[in-house]
């Protein structure tokens, strides 16, 4: 939730900060605004409440000179989004501006002590505090020095405001990705991290600085993670890192794997659609290299167990939020159908604060896209906590939780700009089905069983292929039923998650209501909504329970409820007498269904908030990234 930028170099920021902040828009869109510094130590600050090109239009009208500058696009947490809440905030009497991304759980103490103090108020942000106090212990450290000026702070490394920001975030109770500017100081920026990231990037006597590598591709490709409880001084020339319990660190400079074109269009009308499209490759991405058929089975370099660990394992958990967990449902059917080992899959935002009897034998795999996900992190954190061995499934290298987990698995799908999950859902399904063959090769499957399951995952992306060819059918079908206000997405078994997951797509991007649920349960409750205005999607390719499916569609057909059925091309005329509308795809194993059904009920999704107007992109009140509880 909510992205920052910085820059420090030769060159004027304002042209990257804007840049930066639109690559990030995906993680707040309420509002946004950036603070530059003139060489003179004049500051120049511009917010606008709304999306970025709100922020545009202003700055066409201001001068904002400067080769040092912060940004921020906002996901409101405290206050509305308005002008006055946008960060950047002013700390004390112009001394300092802040940007930050995160929650501050105990601002309103804070706040009470800082205005008692004297300190006005200006926003309904926890942020503004967080300015406050910073400014605050600058001035403390200021007359604690008086002869201090600005050579003898930039002579110590600018320790001095290292030592302001510290002093400050030792009485934070919360997460935060901060960056500080000074109005003295114009050479330097100072980032501070806990729960919620920051990248540096590294130039040619120039530092970027961002939520996520995104805004830096294209303009390095060297960068820094930064790690809970680290300090960054950054100023053209020079990066300085000071950890809270380790003291001065040297920077473990990475290489970025990203192009500028992977953050970009590429022609289609939106990221999602561009995404959707991509799966093909990015399912082989997640794949490459893992599949022996010598061997029948997968491999992984960084679970960091070894077979004789991994078969002691007695029990999996699998823990995620929004589509992660329709991943780990997905996971739990193959996990325990290809390996036979109990599973649960559990949200993390409620296994969180529960104290579920686990016994040794337990693993607990964290399915995350972004990798900083608050409620996944702090269940896994706990997990560990209690001595278990904890694993991560996540897309982005250098996220905290990659980092803290004991080992995990990588999607390689790329980055995933549309609010929307759509290829990371697939490759998310695609790791679990190889991560249960792998398991299934240690236990019961046989050689040969390995090798057809790993011949049918390299079949795969071809038929994803050759289900995106139903885009413009699909797109007929989306137009009939756009104004409709209720949906039900039926399925059984494996097409189960599948249903939950064509919903949520629905709902996130359309705002259309939608309900997922396994198909003989509709009868149970839902089939009361049943109507003539009340379309029932169901999910029902060739399989072990295509006629028991069948049975339910008759139900609702029964009452008039209108039908779209996703099947298989060569059964497509066994649904035709009771479907109104038929979308056809490849006939895959029951085990790789979900990860083909996923593509219709994706384009469904799209085609349906195109055509009412919606911002596909950009969903209306979420952040692709949602790094606070």
């Amino acid at each position: 939730m909510c992205g920052i930028v910085g820059y420090i170099g030769p060159q004027e920021c304002v042209d990257f900060l804007v840049q930066g902040l639109r690559r990030l828009e995906y993680r707040g869109y309420d509002s946004a605004g950036i603070v530059t510094l003139g060489a003179d130590g004049a500051m120049s600050i511009v917010k606008a409440a709304g999306r970025i090109d709100k922020l545009v239009a202003k700055l066409a009208q201001c001068a904002t000179p400067g080769s040092l500058g912060i940004g921020h696009t906002r996901w409101a947490t405290h206050g509305a989004a308005t002008d006055e809440n946008s960060h950047p905030h002013v700390g004390g009497d112009g001394l300092l501006a802040v940007v930050h991304n995160g929650v501050i759980d105990n601002f309103r103490p804070l706040k009470e002590r800082l205005e008692a103090m004297g300190y006005a108020f200006r926003s309904a942000t926890d942020t503004e505090v967080v300015a406050h106090l910073i400014a605050g212990f600058w001035e403390q450290e200021l007359a604690a020095n008086p002869s201090l000026d600005h050579n003898d702070v930039a002579a110590a490394g600018y320790q001095p405001l290292v030592n302001a920001v510290r002093s400050a975030l030792q009485l934070l109770q919360g997460t935060y990705g901060l960056a500080v500017v000074f109005r003295e100081f114009p050479e330097v920026i100072i980032a501070a991290k806990l729960g919620s990231p920051l990248v540096v990037g590294v130039g040619e006597g120039e530092h970027f600085l961002a939520s996520d590598a995104s805004p830096l591709a294209g303009f390095t490709d060297k960068i820094v993670f930064l790690d809970d409880h680290e300090i960054a001084v950054l100023t053209s020339d020079s990066l300085r890192l000071v950890h809270r319990d380790l003291g001065e660190k040297h920077a473990d400079v990475k290489t970025l794997d990203l192009q500028a074109g992977d953050v970009d269009k590429a022609g289609y009308d939106h990221f999602m659609l561009k995404e959707i499209f991509e799966q093909p490759d990015t399912l082989r991405n997640t794949m490459r290299g893992r599949l022996s058929l010598d061997e029948a089975t997968a491999h992984f370099g960084g679970l960091n167990l070894t077979p004789k660990e991994l078969r002691s394992v007695k029990r999996i958990v699998l823990t995620g939020c929004g589509t992660s967990w329709h991943a780990g449902l997905v996971g739990e059917y193959l996990i325990e159908e290809l390996a036979r080992i109990p599973v649960e899959v559990e949200y993390a935002s409620e296994l969180r604060y529960r104290n579920p009897p686990l016994d040794d034998g337990t693993l607990m795999f964290a399915i995350t896209q972004s990798g900083e996900t608050a409620d996944t992190l702090a269940a896994m954190r706990e997990m560990k906590r209690m001595g278990h061995m904890t694993l991560a499934i996540s897309n982005v290298v250098g996220s905290t939780i990659a980092k803290e987990a004991h080992g995990g698995i990588y999607l390689h799908a790329g980055p995933e700009i549309g609010v929307a999950s759509t290829k990371a859902f697939t490759s998310q399904c695609v790791a679990l089905t190889m991560l249960a063959l792998y398991l299934g090769r240690m236990r019961h499957l046989s050689f040969t069983q390995g090798q057809r399951i790993i011949e049918q995952l390299q079949e795969l992306p071809e038929h994803v292929a050759r289900a995106l060819e139903g885009d413009a059918a699909i797109r007929k079908i989306a137009a009939k039923y756009c104004e409709c206000r209720t949906f039900l997405y039926l399925g059984r078994q494996y097409n189960f998650p599948a249903a939950l997951e064509g919903a949520l797509k629905l709902k996130e991007i359309s705002y259309i209501h939608a309900e997922g649920y396994p198909a003989a349960e509709m009868k149970h409750g839902p089939i009361a909504l049943v109507d003539a205005d009340t379309p029932s999607v169901f999910i029902v390719p060739h399989g072990a329970v295509f006629d028991k499916v069948m049975a339910n569609m008759e139900e609702i057909k029964a009452r008039g409820g209108p039908v779209v059925a996703i099947t298989c091309e060569d059964g497509a005329r066994d649904v035709a007498g009771l479907a109104d509308d038929v979308i056809e795809i490849p006939r895959v194993p029951d085990f790789l269904q979900p990860i083909v059904t996923a593509i219709p009920c994706q384009l469904l999704a799209y085609y349906t908030a195109v055509l009412r107007g919606c911002d596909v992109d950009k969903p209306r009140n979420l952040a692709k990234s949602v790094t606070v509880e």
